[in-house]
């Protein structure tokens, strides 16, 4: 069985890019009928996107499903895991569709060690996910039952978000430099990957530029919506010559709901190719 980065590598050459595309299904800005069962809604979506991706030739290098748009439509206490199912499906599509492309569960999880290491097991036995994002908060022993999975499997910690709010604590300074630096120094301990956002291109650059002796897999996120740019971080990567082919540049509402908060535009699945075609182009390898 092949490592994760290996997969990384192999996908990438694959397809031709480094692109990730996420998948958060918004139920407001669902094609289709109003007042269908979610998942029903989610199925058909990503059945005749997919399906247009895979005649026209389309295909990212990796999935990125966030847990919390699926679960939090769960209600269990109602026996009712329609949210859960819905990502089951996708999950299945995904599969089908597009055999050998990595799937990250975007799960941010990260606990004292048992419960950490029970969040492994939802992400990589449970969901079955090639991948998984991690909070390294807690450290080390939080960390370490994910990475207990080995090679054959990612796990990505966040280094430095793309949100607003991450400087609140990522750009403290500790020690005479940023924490999020800290941070990518123990996550290069941990043989493992990083999270690092395509907002803010000179942090980027300072974190590729630290990875780039010995590489490790990066997760970008924040292209689209959130404001960065896939040639900006192209660039970036290429300056600093960090390979490429084991990043993973994302977009996810950029991609699956383009039209943001307008009504659903009858073109929704041209839109969506469109902006699918543009940003393979642009993280072409």
């Amino acid at each position: 069985m092949m490592t994760y980065s290996q997969l990384l590598l192999q996908s990438a050459q694959d397809v031709g890019n480094c692109a990730c595309m996420g998948l958060d299904p918004q139920e407001a800005a669902l094609p289709g009928e109003k007042g269908v069962p979610f998942r029903d809604r989610v199925n058909d979506f990503f059945t005749v996107l997919f399906r247009r991706m895979s005649l026209s030739g389309l295909a990212p290098a990796a999935f990125k499903p966030n847990i919390g748009y699926y679960q939090a439509l769960d209600r269990p206490r109602d026996e009712d895991f329609s949210g859960s199912l819905a990502l089951s499906d996708v999950l299945d599509l995904v599969e089908n569709f597009f055999p050998g492309i990595p799937v990250i569960l975007d799960s941010k999880r990260g606990d004292i060690a048992r419960s950490s290491q029970n969040y492994a097991v939802e992400a990589f036995d449970v969901w079955g996910a090639n991948a998984v994002t991690v909070a390294p908060y807690m450290g080390t022993d939080s960390v370490s039952p994910f990475l207990a999975y080995g090679e054959e499997k990612g796990v990505y910690v966040l280094n430095r978000t793309s949100n607003p709010g991450g400087k609140d604590l990522q750009d403290m300074l500790c020690g005479g430099s940023s924490l999020y630096l800290h941070v990518a120094g123990l996550i290069r301990t941990w043989h493992a990957g990083a999270v690092v956002g395509a907002t803010n291109m000179k942090e980027l650059a300072d974190i590729v530029a630290f990875y780039k002796e010995s590489p490790v897999p990066l997760l970008i996120p924040g292209v689209g919506s959130q404001g960065g740019s896939a040639p900006e971080v192209m660039d970036v990567l290429r300056k600093e010559g960090y390979p490429a082919a084991l990043a993973r540049i994302n977009s996810s509402s950029g991609l699956t709901q383009p039209w943001k908060k307008d009504p659903v535009p009858e073109e929704w699945l041209d839109m969506c190719i469109a902006a699918l075609h543009k940003l393979l182009e642009e993280t072409a390898l």
